[in-house]
């Protein structure tokens, strides 16, 4: 919002949120309508292929959007290193309603217009037009409003909303009031009005108008460079011709300079240009990928969640995962993405954050949790995580953290099986079960005396029985092989405080700690008001309205944790797996070990917690009713 928000600042479909999509429905079921039933001869292609085309610029945009968050998460040719935050996700949700608002202005020009009606596919003299009148009047005239919108008065109460964000994103290009792109479009319909008026309109000059605009915008508020320098050379000129993303992104941090639309040439006619420009061009260029200290491997879980990831859908991923009504539209790419990854998938980078000197990156392999229970497909996806770990010891990672679905005995010992195969590896592998064990220990509310334990048994759970035995807690299992097995883990002084018991003797447990393979069944016996604590990566199913359900084993990162702005699947904004704070915490005391394998040092819990709460991670509050 701007800093003195203006007259028709806001849309005028805001109170409609997500519904606002309506606006333009009407029209695009007319279209469709008349397109299937009238006569070949009757039907207008430019008022039909309007709602396509906007389609067309989402998809154009959400390209760009994930095109420039994969190369500035990698830091090849970034120029700016500043991180985003929540904040500014949330301010940039809007971006689609300028295509609405074209949307609309299209459809109605199209329905009134009489020289807008059945307009040919092309037109020479009209696309030329278009160009020459663009790159004259256009151009001109942005200049000097964009001027006279860092004037002060219209700065606070409209512009500003836009310099809002230092860090460019595509989308930021049109984050703008509504007032304002009511301006722009003014601006932009005199190539179309007066090709319209001079009988020269086409549906390519129309189209290839609106696309040059979108792309020309995404491209200037990329946060990395890809202009190449070959270009110049041949054309010299064209450097007053078109701009560059390092050009447009020193408008948004020194805001007094490089004021031009799409073509620097008036800058450099009225001298505001920016000194640095040419600098700052050729330093983003010669940039290299990051140098990285901490890796977070892990991977995607159902398949929608591929377009949760922070190079997906970019609001989207700044909330915990869930699902929504507009996944089923986009289930044919969904079910296309599950086969191409099942047969080939490349690892990526996905995000990255710095803290405390530390670079930190999340690494994806493009595996689904259905893929890893295919054993089948056992060999190929350990292939793929031997694979990661190497490249990270090649590139000098000092601590990779597993946020796999691979910490179990069948698949490769928690992770042992690398360390064993690689026993040069210097980096070291990690997989959070300590600092999870911990956070569920010092999760559970100060008062409890006793709790009840079920679900797949794994190293995590142990050392947890263990620790809570030892601290006086009595650990009640629901079933008898679960209680033979945690009978090994208990010293014999303590052993008394494990029980298994009945139904019955569970009407006084009100805090249940929960892992993957608890059942139906089991959920229903618990009493009203439980409170039920995962140890494991993954949530329970919440089936019970009447009990309070915590999150996974994750911590509040600290404010000085830069580039927080997506959510880790289920996890709440600003908080993070046990499995990757467990992975910073390693580079930050400088552990040598790996923390790997099936067994858990109990003495090791009080150490990796103290360390966690030192560098300012906190433990997420409990939920209430």
């Amino acid at each position: 919002m701007a800093t003195k928000p203006g007259i028709l600042t806001d849309w005028p479909w805001t109170p409609l949120g997500s519904f606002k999509y309506i606006v333009v429905a009407p029209w695009a079921i007319h279209s469709i309508y008349k397109l299937v039933t009238d006569d070949l001869e009757k039907i207008d292609l430019g008022y039909s292929l309007v709602f396509p085309f906007l389609l067309l610029r989402i998809l154009h945009n959400q390209f760009w959007i994930s095109l420039s968050r994969y190369y500035t998460v990698k830091g090849s040719r970034r120029i700016v290193d500043k991180g985003i935050d929540f904040n500014q996700v949330d301010r940039e949700t809007n971006w689609d309603d300028q295509i609405l608002f074209n949307g609309v202005l299209f459809y109605t020009g199209f329905s009134l217009l009489p020289e807008a009606k059945h307009l040919p596919v092309w037109r020479t003299d009209g696309v030329l037009m278009t160009a020459l009148i663009h790159a004259g009047p256009v151009e001109f005239l942005y200049y000097w409003l964009h001027k006279a919108l860092h004037h002060h008065f219209l700065y606070s109460r409209y512009h500003s909303h836009h310099h809002s964000s230092i860090v460019t994103e595509p989308i930021t290009s049109v984050i703008h009031p509504f007032a304002e792109h009511i301006a722009y479009f003014m601006l932009f319909a005199i190539p179309l009005l007066t090709t319209l008026l001079t009988k020269t309109a086409s549906i390519a000059s129309f189209a290839g108008y609106i696309i040059y605009i979108d792309f020309m915008n995404n491209m200037g508020h990329c946060n990395f460079e890809l202009v190449p320098k070959r270009l110049f050379h041949l054309f010299p000129p064209l450097k007053f011709l078109c701009y560059t993303p390092s050009f447009h992104s020193l408008h948004h941090t020194h805001f007094r300079t490089n004021y031009s639309l799409f073509m620097p040439l008036y800058d450099y006619i009225y001298g505001t240009m920016d000194e640095t420009s040419d600098t700052l061009y050729e330093k983003s260029l010669e940039r290299g990928e990051d140098r990285v200290d901490v890796v977070h491997l892990t991977h995607l879980t159902t398949p929608e969640s591929i377009y949760h990831l922070r190079i997906g859908l970019a609001s989207f991923a700044s909330y915990p995962f869930s699902y929504r009504w507009f996944m089923r539209l986009l289930w044919p790419f969904t079910s296309l993405s599950m086969l191409f990854t099942l047969f080939y998938a490349r690892l990526f980078v996905a995000e990255r954050n710095s803290f405390e000197k530390l670079n930190l990156q999340s690494w994806i392999i493009p595996r689904y949790n259905l893929q890893y229970l295919l054993k089948w497909r056992k060999d190929a996806i350990n292939n793929m995580i031997e694979k990661a770990i190497l490249e990270a010891d090649k590139k000098g990672v000092k601590v990779l953290s597993l946020g796999l679905m691979n910490q179990g005995e069948e698949l490769n010992r928690n992770g042992e099986a690398y360390v064993h195969k690689h026993p040069e590896l210097k980096v070291r592998v990690v997989d959070g079960s300590r600092l999870a064990a911990a956070i569920v220990v010092n999760t559970l509310p100060k008062a409890t005396t006793n709790v009840v334990i079920t679900g797949n048994l794994t190293k995590i759970v142990y050392t947890i029985a263990s620790a809570l035995c030892q601290r006086g807690i009595q650990v009640s299992t629901l079933r008898l092989h679960e209680y033979e097995k945690l009978r090994s883990c208990i010293p014999r002084e303590y052993i008394d405080q494990l029980v298994h018991i009945t139904t019955e003797a569970l009407s006084a447990k009100k805090v249940w700690l929960v892992g993957e393979g608890t059942s139906k069944e089991e959920q229903e016996k618990a009493t009203k008001g439980t409170l039920f604590i995962p140890f494991s990566q993954f949530p329970l199913k919440q089936l019970r309205g009447d009990c309070i359900y915590h999150t996974t084993p994750a911590l509040v990162v600290p404010k000085s944790l830069v580039n927080i702005h997506s959510c880790e699947n289920w996890l709440p904004r600003k908080a993070m797996s046990a499995t990757r704070v467990a992975g910073i915490l390693h580079a930050l005391e400088g552990w040598e070990m790996h923390e790997c394998g099936t067994s858990l040092l109990l003495s090791e819990l009080d150490q990796v917690w103290k360390a966690c709460l030192s560098h300012g991670f906190q433990p997420l509050l409990l939920p209430h009713h």
